[in-house]
């Protein structure tokens, strides 16, 4: 699993250009499956099992990761940006981002020492910021970057024993699970679906639950752990080392008390490390999964995620090995009608 992780973090793709993450996700589940890529570019894989599912099941994860996209280039030829996606102030100040065409560039600011009184110690608004990328002036610039140019963080894998340290392991943690399930086989007729677009708005997800018309839904995702110095206890969400996270409701969703229950359930029969997840706070795909069509019964399963949406994510490989163990015994059960 770790080695799926760390080639698919390895891969840059924004919300909306996803074609390469996408890419590597054919290159990696290889032939033999039933693939299309819908309009909004989100792949759907239907892989037989060894017997045919009492009930249609759809997992899925999404491709995107959080960026950044160029707005303006100005005279002296750095570069204004709004995000894509949630991201903190913070996480950006004095990180290097990289465009899809490979031009690297450190995100700056006007310098501390040219501040005064309370503006040494305000952060910085996105707006205030820039991206420098080594250009003379304006014309400079625009021969490598131009507006609508988007560009991610840069990261390198690292292993700190169990724990990872990476951009992008939100999703692409959900979507190794994925490809490792499709690529040892399933034992009943599974749908995979790996969606575009979650950070911007569950866009590509809305688009392809109306498609696959799924009776249940496992949503693959990372989620926020925030078991760290300064957090008091009942807000701390999930933490490392203590298992796969699963939701009982957040700011999109409501989820369904009985999947929840049979989640807890299948882990325990299975021996499989369970935590819930103890905030309503974020929201993911399956908010608009389970209102698709005539609504769909859906589930959320996570791999906590520290510093999410930086270019410095820290997980537990072992939570990780969880999240895939629990994703088949719950994809199994639901397809057999043992849900």
């Amino acid at each position: 699993m770790k080695e799926l992780l760390k080639t698919l973090c390895a891969v840059d793709g924004a919300s909306g250009r996803e074609t390469r993450v996408r890419e590597t996700v054919l290159s990696l589940i290889g032939d033999g499956h039933d693939v299309k890529v819908d309009p909004l570019g989100s792949l759907i894989v239907s892989v037989k099992g060894k017997k045919p599912a009492k009930h249609k099941v759809m997992l899925c994860a999404h491709m995107d990761e959080v960026g950044v996209i160029a707005t303006f280039i100005t005279g002296a030829g750095l570069i204004k940006f709004t995000t894509v996606g949630g991201i903190q102030p913070a996480a950006l100040l004095g990180k290097t981002v990289r465009f899809e065409n490979g031009v690297v560039g450190a995100v700056g600011v006007k310098p501390v020492h040219l501040c005064a009184g309370d503006e040494r110690l305000a952060l910085p608004e996105v707006k205030d910021m820039y991206i420098d990328i080594g250009a003379e002036d304006k014309a400079d610039a625009e021969k490598r970057v131009r507006p609508g140019d988007v560009a991610v963080f840069t990261s390198d894998w690292t292993e700190m024993g169990d724990k990872i340290l990476s951009k992008a392991i939100d999703d692409r943690a959900g979507c190794a699970v994925m490809v490792d399930m499709i690529r040892k086989g399933v034992e009943y007729d599974t749908t995979f679906v790996f969606n575009t677009m979650e950070e911007v708005g569950l866009r590509g997800s809305k688009a392809s639950a109306f498609t696959v018309d799924p009776e249940y839904a496992i949503v693959l995702e990372g989620t926020t752990a925030a078991d760290v110095i300064g957090v008091p206890e009942a807000e701390r969400v999930c933490a490392l080392g203590k298992g796969a996270v699963v939701n009982f409701m957040d700011r999109s969703t409501l989820y369904d008390k009985t999947l929840y229950d049979k989640a807890f359930a299948v882990a325990n029969e299975n021996g499989i490390a369970l935590q819930p997840k103890t905030m309503v706070a974020g929201g993911n795909d399956a908010g608009s999964i389970h209102v698709s069509r005539g609504g769909v019964k859906t589930i959320t399963l996570n791999v906590p995620t520290r510093y999410i949406h930086s270019p410095s994510s820290v997980c537990d490989g072992n939570d990780l090995n969880a999240l895939r163990a629990l994703a088949e015994k719950l994809a199994e059960a639901f397809a057999s009608g043992d849900a």
